[in-house]
């Protein structure tokens, strides 16, 4: 029986979470279920497939969706909106809501069914917001605790864990469903010409220039690194990394082309993937760069990379703040590396089982 499915986001810039719901909204369309976007501001870097339908409620980054105050008036409005938009196309079977916006939204317009999708750490994004100040702070707070009571859906078991053991939430049910990777769709767009890519060898790092994403660590290892390979970063805000890597004695191995829409060349011409962050959900980047063939080292952040690189793989888990760790263990992976065919992630994360366990929850 085809469905009808809403994905709430709050934008499609181009993050993680974004990408993962692209895939999920593409594997069931083409499964020939009716799925619609449902964008709280437009603005973003992913392009939308022309079948895909994507409905924006603000215009743009600088139309508020969410405030210290009002959020009332606010979801009054954002209620208004998604009964007007399901008068357009019909009444949805479930809607999946993602990101901190989007949930506290979701959780006051009590729409069912909704499920909560947990891409991060809760533990650790609170951490990180309380040392920026007391009004970033309780939003974050805010929209965690709008979970309280909700159906959650986290993308590591780590996250299902943490949540169960902390009591800060009490969710209604709580499960853990693999973000959704098409293998045969990275596979080929990894052979897509690109410009740019350099001609030797090198290294990649695939992230948002973002404190959680500990750059700086990054930049670190470099330095101690016996290797000297430069280093692609493909992130969002090349003024800021390449200062940042002055910094560290490092501006001169590294190369800044920017984001890409389209990474998995760049991904898969690297000797190497590194991973630096200080927490994740279940980082995408890791298992792209297994699909596209290309060893990774990681720190062992919550949550997620030990989901990721179980069996031989662990062996490059590394400490998380550790850079000397971390340039060992690239050392080490530059000159022998496991087979990744040996990586049990691939069994697990394919778009279509991972569809199949979200249309479940539409009954």
């Amino acid at each position: 029986m085809t469905k009808q499915i809403a994905i709430v986001i709050d934008s499609l810039a181009g993050g993680g979470a974004e990408k993962v719901m692209l895939t999920l909204a593409q594997t069931m369309l083409q499964r020939g279920h009716n799925v619609h976007l449902l964008v709280l501001q437009n603005f973003g870097l992913y392009d939308v497939p022309d079948n895909l339908p994507v409905h924006y409620w603000k215009a743009s980054k600088t139309e508020r969706c969410d405030a210290l105050w009002g959020m009332g008036k606010l979801s009054r409005e954002f209620l208004i909106w998604i009964r007007d938009v399901q008068l357009q196309v019909g009444q949805f079977d479930l809607f999946i809501s993602n990101l901190d916006k989007s949930n506290l939204l979701m959780s006051r317009a009590n729409l069912e069914p909704t499920y909560f999708v947990v891409h991060n750490a809760v533990a650790e994004e609170l951490k990180k917001e309380r040392r920026l100040g007391p009004i970033k702070y309780f939003k974050m707070w805010r929209a965690k605790k709008a979970l309280e009571g909700k159906k959650l859906i986290t993308v590591s078991h780590g996250i299902e864990k943490e949540i169960r053991a902390s009591g800060f939430i009490h969710p209604q049910s709580v499960q853990t469903i693999y973000n959704p990777f098409n293998v045969e769709e990275i596979q080929r767009l990894a052979q897509a010409p690109t410009n740019g890519i350099p001609q030797g060898d090198y290294m990649v790092h695939v992230g948002r220039f973002a404190k959680q994403k500990r750059h700086d660590i990054l930049f670190q290892a470099m330095r101690e690194m016996d290797n000297k390979l430069p280093m692609v970063l493909l992130c969002n805000n090349t003024s800021k990394a390449k200062k940042m890597a002055k910094h560290y004695g490092v501006e001169d191995r590294i190369i800044l082309p920017g984001f890409q829409a389209n990474p998995y060349p760049w991904i898969k011409q690297a000797k190497l993937l590194a991973l630096s962050s200080d927490c994740e959900g279940l980082p995408t980047v890791l298992i792209e760069s297994l699909i596209c063939g290309t060893p990774i080292v990681s720190t062992n952040c919550p949550h997620g990379p030990e989901e990721i690189m179980t069996g031989p793989l662990a062996e490059f888990l590394v400490p998380c703040r550790n850079p000397e760790s971390l340039a060992l263990a690239m050392d080490k992976a530059l000159q022998v590396y496991p087979d990744l065919q040996e990586a049990e992630i691939l069994n697990q994360v394919s778009a279509e089982n991972v569809t199949q366990s979200y249309l479940a929850l539409a009954g």
